[in-house]
C-alpha cells in the first residue's frame, strides 16, 4: 500500500455457544476457532507525498482501486503480509468501501478494507465434499418419487406407503399380486392405503 494505515483491526472469534438449562443454569459450549478477520483504513493519494507515501514510484490512486477490485472479482484468495508482525495468512476480499476527495483533497480515495482468513481445502476434503453433495442429490431424487417395482431386480423385499402413493401407480401391472400378499395391512379395499404401511413385495 502507497499509505499505511494507522493501525490494523484483527478479529478471532471462537465458536462458544452459551446455554442455559432449567435447575442447572448457564453453561458454555466450546467449538472451533472461527476465521480471522482484518479491518484497516487508510487512503490512495493522488501524487507523491514525502511525508506519509511509502515509496516514491507510487501509482494513481484508481491503478490501486482497480487492482483490489480485479482481485475480489477473480473470487480467489490473496496472501496478507504486515511486515514487522505475525501477519501472513491467505485472505479473501468481504468489504471495499470508498470515499473520493474527502474534505475537498482532489484525486485522493481513502478506504477502509476487510479481509478474512481463507483456509485451504485438502484435496481429500474436497472429494469428500464432492461425494457428499453427490450423495445428497441421490437421495433426494429417490425420495421424491416411489419406488416400482422391477422384473430385473428382485433385492427389494418390502416397500413403505407414501403419502399419495396407490397401488397401481407403485407396482403397476403388478398391483394386484401385491394386494393379495398384503391383504392383512391393506384390508378388503386395495384402493385405500395409508402411508407408512409396509408392504411385503412377493418374489
Amino acid at each position: 500500500m502507497p499509505v499505511n494505515p494507522n493501525g490494523i483491526s484483527v478479529t478471532s472469534p471462537f465458536g462458544i455457544t452459551d446455554v442455559s438449562v432449567t435447575h442447572i443454569g448457564e453453561f458454555s459450549i466450546f467449538g472451533e476457532r472461527g476465521l480471522k478477520e482484518f479491518t484497516f483504513s487508510s487512503f490512495f493519494p493522488a501524487s507523491y507525498h514525502s511525508s506519509y507515501c511509502e515509496f516514491v514510484n507510487i501509482s494513481k490512486a484508481p491503478v490501486y482501486v482497480k487492482k483490489l477490485e480485479e482481485w475480489r472479482d477473480k473470487k480467489r484468495p490473496i496472501r496478507l503480509i504486515v511486515t514487522g508482525t505475525s501477519i501472513n495468512f491467505p485472505v479473501t476480499i468481504r468489504d471495499f468501501t470508498l470515499e473520493y476527495e474527502r474534505g475537498g483533497e482532489m484525486g485522493d480515495i481513502y478506504y477502509t478494507l476487510t479481509l478474512k482468513e481463507y483456509q485451504w481445502q485438502k484435496a481429500r476434503d474436497s472429494v469428500d465434499l464432492a461425494t457428499a453433495k453427490a450423495m445428497s442429490k441421490s437421495e433426494q431424487k429417490s425420495s421424491t418419487r416411489p419406488e416400482k417395482l422391477n422384473k430385473d431386480n428382485k433385492s427389494n423385499k418390502t416397500y413403505t406407503i407414501k403419502s399419495g402413493d396407490s397401488l397401481s401407480k407403485v407396482f403397476g401391472k403388478n398391483w394386484r399380486k401385491v394386494y393379495e400378499a398384503n391383504k392383512k395391512v391393506i384390508g378388503a379395499n386395495p384402493n385405500v392405503i395409508k402411508a407408512g404401511q409396509k408392504l411385503v413385495i412377493p418374489a
